[in-house]
């Protein structure tokens, strides 16, 4: 079925979690890859992407770094109304500080000349260096008050480390005072951790990636982020990363495992991590064209929480639109899971109306 013979619908398509790379950024990547040095995981994601001459990888460059009439091409053909577009990972944060830093903001603004040429079709993210989390959060302000972007974008792990760290938390102070959403995206596993995964061909986005991000979440919700930030809300892909079918057993082993006086990393919470999970986190579908499993999430997370997403171009799969509105969902519901909580969350401005 083509956009052109999908139903007709009153809601917009808004995707989600769709990337972009500025040409520079890629410039960039080469000279890291050229290092003797260079980080496993950051070789086997970019480095396989950009060398590669497979038909995936060339689609995906191709994708990556056209913000104008190839996107919107892509995008009519499957039917997608709006593009919810951040800095592809692992974005700056491969980068060393000072270069991180100041590409940042060049990004940012090469995403709202696009948001400018086509306003009714991009929206954008922010990108942040969290090496520098003071420069982070004055990013974070300028881009929602001279750029117009309303949520964030940070590709999991900066080189190991986690936004768990206090040291961090600066960004998450700012992103709550602007309420603006984090979405956190996955990224290669680090090296201490990434080795058995690439031995058995799991390290990418079938299996680590989750794994990677999952992980990244937990350690948030363990680590106290959201008592000490109770409004910040959290975006996590691919159907949350899987957290919201561990719901049951995390609530469960965490209690146990604070009771046991185990781990000094665990300590009592406010509530429970599966309150958490509800009440600070929205959940895309990205990747994940799944009936049972969005219905699940749906209802653990409550329809107002779970949004559409594609995944482009790292998942351009026009069909999977048709897949996903022959699914049986209450009118309302679909329209809150296509239209509604985006505009809600990214605080996009609803669709003129024809003339």
């Amino acid at each position: 079925m083509s956009a052109t013979s999908l139903p007709q619908r009153p809601y917009r398509r808004i995707a989600t979690e769709e990337a972009f790379s500025p040409p520079q950024m890629l410039e960039i990547y080469r000279r890291i890859l050229d290092k003797p040095d260079v980080d496993v995981g950051f070789k086997h994601l970019m480095g396989f992407y950009m060398q590669s001459p497979s038909e995936r990888a060339q689609h995906i460059m191709r994708c990556l770094v056209d913000l104008d009439d190839l996107r919107l091409q892509h995008m009519d053909e499957a039917g997608v109304d709006v593009q919810v577009i951040g800095l592809t990972s692992p974005g700056v944060q491969i980068m060393d500080k000072d270069t991180a830093v100041a590409f940042a903001p060049v990004a940012n603004d090469l995403l709202a000349d696009a948001m400018r040429r086509h306003p009714d079709r991009l929206v954008g993210m922010i990108a942040v260096a969290p090496q520098d989390p003071q420069a982070a959060a004055r990013e974070i302000e300028r881009g929602v008050q001279q750029l117009g972007m309303h949520s964030v974008v940070i590709n999991s792990h900066t080189q190991g480390e986690y936004l768990s760290d206090p040291k961090f938390w600066p960004i998450f102070e700012a992103a709550q005072a602007l309420d603006t959403p984090i979405y956190l995206h996955p990224n290669a596993m680090p090296a201490s951790m990434i080795q058995h995964f690439i031995e058995a061909g799991l390290d990418g986005a079938i299996y680590g990636f989750g794994v990677e991000t999952g992980l990244h979440a937990l350690r948030l919700i363990t680590a106290g982020v959201f008592d000490r930030f109770p409004k910040l809300q959290i975006i996590l892909g691919h159907m949350g990363e899987a957290l919201p079918f561990w719901a049951y057993r995390l609530d469960y082993m965490h209690a146990a495992t604070v009771k046991s006086q185990r781990y000094p990393s665990v300590q009592p919470l406010q509530r429970k991590p599966s309150d958490y999970l509800r009440e600070n986190f929205h959940i895309t579908n990205s990747g994940v064209a799944w009936g049972p499993a969005l219905k699940f999430t749906q209802d653990f997370m409550g329809p107002d929480r779970v949004l559409y997403a594609m995944d482009y171009p790292y998942q351009y799969a026009p069909q999977e639109v048709e897949i996903l509105e022959n699914l049986d969902m209450a009118p309302q519901v679909r329209k809150a899971f296509f239209q509604d909580n985006a505009e809600r969350l990214f605080k996009i401005a609803p669709a003129k109306p024809s003339i």
